[in-house]
């Protein structure tokens, strides 16, 4: 099979999924722009690839600040970069559970993304290919009724944030329980991103730009932990297939190990 060619833009690439899903996409042929908050870890990951012979170049970016966001949107407009692919990979999860949490959880996980997909989603050429990886603990059917029927259908872009606004507040008033959402900021945070994928999807069409998201399942990282039953290289598989998609495949779609499946 030919190589794949063009650049691929990946958040969160210095360690984990991200960047075995870097060393995956530059063995597959493609320039990678390996993000990282970091710029110690960004370099020192860019450069464990470049040893292999990969084209692997470092950008620091913060998906969480949206002066860093803007200040890489920016830099790659000046160069005339065009990309192939984008991966909205950076995501944390972190202890405890308090407004804290919440709030610095869907800034990244959702709303991070959110501004990624706004800034550089013009760069992406036609029939590119925009990737959200998302968690099988976002499924709607982990929601309580009243809950899930608010995701679903999906509701407008201004709907969908004031939601999750919402429920940050919810958590800061005590709130959240009364009212039917999980007591876990990450699940209400890839909920939402799935919501915000299938939005994206019906936006960029016109662009012929495929949006999906992938859920890599529980995958061996720092933030799966090590009794986690997949590697890396499995976790980084669909998310390296749905980079790569033909121009006629799918889009608006979940997909784990390649295969669609239900919000």
């Amino acid at each position: 099979m030919p190589k794949a060619q063009g650049t691929v833009l990946v958040t969160g690439g210095n360690r984990g999924i991200g960047f075995e899903v870097c060393r995956q996409l530059g063995h597959e042929g493609m320039s990678v722009l390996l993000t990282a908050r970091t710029p110690s870890a960004g370099e020192e990951a860019a450069a464990r690839l470049r040893a292999e012979g990969l084209e692997v170049a470092f950008e620091q970016l913060d998906v969480a600040s949206a002066e860093s966001v803007n200040a890489l949107a920016e830099r790659l407009q000046r160069r005339g970069q065009r990309l192939a692919a984008l991966i909205n990979n950076a995501a944390i999860t972190m202890d405890g559970f308090d407004e804290n949490v919440a709030e610095q959880t869907t800034a990244v996980n959702f709303f991070g993304a959110w501004l990624i997909a706004d800034r550089l989603g013009p760069l992406l050429e036609e029939h590119g290919r925009l990737v959200m990886v998302s968690s099988g603990v976002g499924e709607l059917a982990n929601l309580a009724p009243e809950v899930r029927r608010r995701f679903e259908p999906p509701p407008s872009r201004e709907a969908l944030a004031a939601l999750v606004r919402e429920f940050v507040a919810d958590v800061r008033s005590g709130q959240y329980a009364r009212k039917g959402w999980p007591r876990s900021a990450y699940r209400v945070s890839k909920v939402a991103l799935n919501a915000l994928t299938r939005l994206l999807a019906q936006e960029l069409k016109p662009r012929h730009v495929l949006v999906n998201a992938v859920c890599p399942g529980w995958v061996r990282t720092r933030m799966g932990g090590s009794s986690a039953p997949r590697g890396v290289e499995q976790g980084a598989d669909t998310i390296v297939w749905a980079a790569l998609l033909p121009p006629d495949g799918p889009t608006g779609g979940w997909f784990r190990d390649r295969k669609r499946i239900d919000w």
